[in-house]
């Protein structure tokens, strides 16, 4: 099994939620150790403040000697030195905690998406998958490496105030006491419903992001259609849509931190109130009563923090929900048991490249429409078979078999005489080169594009791959040459340079198997002419199946395929199926006779 698959799933129970950060807390148990202690060491020094104003009251003012003083000010100095101290370790502590937690989910995220069959997308929004590893992982660190920490420190402040109260005074206690009941139900109340909302705050948010991205993607459409208003208006109901869960979501949280802060601030005047009386009656000192106070604020604030963390917590959860629910999208290409998987095939001792035998297959997201017919057709080393019919033939789709981006439904495909199944997908796709139709660049240099299918051939490979490919001229030409950093999707450059430099990245691949999607049917004469050119000089290395439009461009293959409605209709070279094809003669005649109706 190789590393990056076994990185992408996860062999253990389905979590939901915040406890799925348990997962990715546990390998730092050190960290979270020393975070805790600092935690502890400062919630201590905190609450030691309160004796340290009691000190100063009692023994400092109230005794008139300035020794006294001196040495109350100096021990509530110390303890002020101790808190810096501890405050800076715990935030460091649970900050890297924070951003640590939060990168290996993104990889891991990521990680196991990269895997993911190709099927997946067909339902998943790419740009909402990246929401997910962007604004939800966001807000995810903001909670590990702060919320959480506010959290435990206010649970522990309130529960170490609670026990210096009834220390303090066990009849004012009570009056505190009382109200943290009050203080904890519309906690629960309000933190359920955010946390449904929070929830579904993230999806709108992520509709948001998924829609910009599809617009600005493209944009050249949009303004040549002068769509740009309805795209303001569509963006907008987005955006308000997001803002009034949100609206929802704010208005909660704010009623509960209202609630809250009217309970707590309510029973400490009640405690004043009380408290004055018992100062006047000399039942209690001045230093009591302020240390009291002091105590009785420290766990008012911390309610309130914990009242406004909840709802963090909440937003949190619901992030986390739509973060696991990728983590756990199952791969529907796996790699083959143990019992049947088979080494890299051996292409010197097969005659057949590639066989798809009795294969019924259909799309995923389409189950009752068979996209390939119980269609049988060998590849033989070597040779180069065009496959060529009328769009919507399977055509395409029997390259994405052959990669196994899909299983078959029925049948088998087979590659140098074993079964796509039985070979790690890894080892399968190491095998091929695909040049499609429109190339995929990255934003990444010449060179890097080219060497995309290894990474790990030396420039003066690269610089042989792309004269191979008559793209050598053109990128020295660019006056970074081969450093030449590309735009998105290699804007900037003309099709027949994109597809040169596709070309250029099969050739360095050295395919067994080369797939070759309509990759000159988008360009002009002269384009075509050099791409043709290139690929002659790529094709006579490796087994080539090659989908045309254009049967001037195939019909000097070894052998052509006629697809149509998934079933393979004819097979043969271009002058026989001129006579013993009915379908291929038609789009000969249309094609050789009509030149202008040869995408038909």
């Amino acid at each position: 099994m190789t590393s990056s698959s076994s990185d992408s799933r996860f062999s253990m129970k389905r979590f939901s939620g915040l406890k799925y950060t348990l997962v990715f807390l546990k390998p730092y148990r050190l960290a979270i150790a020393g975070a805790l202690a600092s935690l502890i060491f400062t919630a201590g020094i905190t609450l030691s403040l309160g004796q340290g104003i009691k000190l100063l009251i009692d023994n400092g003012f109230s005794s008139q000697t300035p020794e006294m003083l001196n040495q109350a000010v100096a021990v509530f100095c110390v303890l002020i030195i101790l808190l810096a101290a501890g405050t800076f370790i715990r935030f460091y502590a649970v900050s890297w905690l924070g951003e640590r937690v939060v990168t290996d989910i993104r990889k891991r995220v990521f990680n196991h998406v990269v895997d993911l069959h190709p099927g997946f997308f067909e339902v998943n929004l790419a740009s909402e998958i990246q929401s997910r590893l962007t604004t939800d992982t966001t807000l995810l660190q903001s909670v590990v490496g702060s919320s959480v920490s506010i959290a435990l420190r206010s649970t522990l402040m309130f529960i170490g105030a609670g026990i210096w109260l009834v220390i303090t005074n066990p009849k004012l206690s009570a009056i505190v006491m009382v109200s943290v009941p009050l203080v904890v139900l519309p906690i629960i109340f309000f933190g359920r419903r955010v946390r449904r909302l929070s929830r579904k705050s993230q999806d709108k948010v992520a509709n948001v992001g998924a829609y910009v991205s599809q617009t600005l993607s493209g944009i050249k459409t949009v303004q040549a259609f002068n769509h740009q208003a309805q795209d303001k208006d569509c963006f907008g109901e987005h955006a308000e849509s997001a803002f009034n869960v949100a609206k929802i979501r704010i208005a909660l949280r704010a009623w509960l931190i209202t609630v809250v802060i009217v309970l707590v601030m309510g029973a400490v005047a009640v405690m004043f109130w009380v408290g004055g009386h018992d100062v006047m009656a000399g039942n209690i000192t001045g230093g009591e009563l302020a240390a009291f106070v002091f105590y009785a604020i420290i766990m008012g604030s911390s309610v309130g923090h914990i009242s406004e963390v909840i709802g963090e917590l909440q937003r949190a959860a619901g992030a986390m929900e739509r973060i696991v629910e990728l983590l756990n999208s199952e791969n529907l290409i796996s790699e083959p048991v143990e019992e049947v998987a088979t080494s890299q095939p051996n292409f010197d001792v097969v005659e057949t490249a590639l066989e798809f035998k009795d294969v019924l297959f259909s799309y995923p997201t389409r189950p009752d429409v068979n996209v390939i017919n119980n269609l049988s057709l060998k590849v033989r080393l070597g040779e180069t078979l065009a496959l060529v019919g009328p769009s919507g033939a399977g055509k395409s789709t029997l390259f994405d078999l052959a990669l196994r981006f899909f299983d078959v439904d029925e049948g088998v495909v087979e590659l140098a005489g074993i079964p796509v199944r039985h070979l790690d997908p890894l080892d399968l796709r190491d095998c091929f080169a695909l040049v499609p139709q429109q190339p995929m660049l990255f934003h990444d240099t010449i060179a890097n594009n080219i060497n995309y299918g290894a990474m790990s051939y030396s420039i003066d490979a690269v610089m042989e791959a792309a004269k191979a490919a008559y793209a050598h001229d053109f990128i020295s030409e660019f006056p970074d040459g081969y450093d030449t950093i590309l735009g998105d999707g290699g804007s900037g450059l003309s099709g027949g340079q994109k597809q040169r430099i596709a070309i250029a990245r099969a050739i360095l691949k050295k395919p067994k198997v080369l797939l070759l999607d309509e990759a000159t049917s988008a360009l002009d004469a002269e384009s075509e002419h050099v791409v043709q050119k290139a690929l002659e000089s790529l094709m006579g290395n490796c087994t080539t199946i090659v989908i045309a439009h254009r049967l001037a461009t195939v019909k000097n293959a070894h052998r052509i395929a006629v697809i149509s409605d998934g079933k393979l209709k004819a097979l043969g070279a271009h002058a026989e199926l001129i006579n013993s094809s009915d379908l291929y003669a038609r789009l000969a005649e249309l094609q050789f006779n009509h030149p202008g109706l040869e995408q038909a």
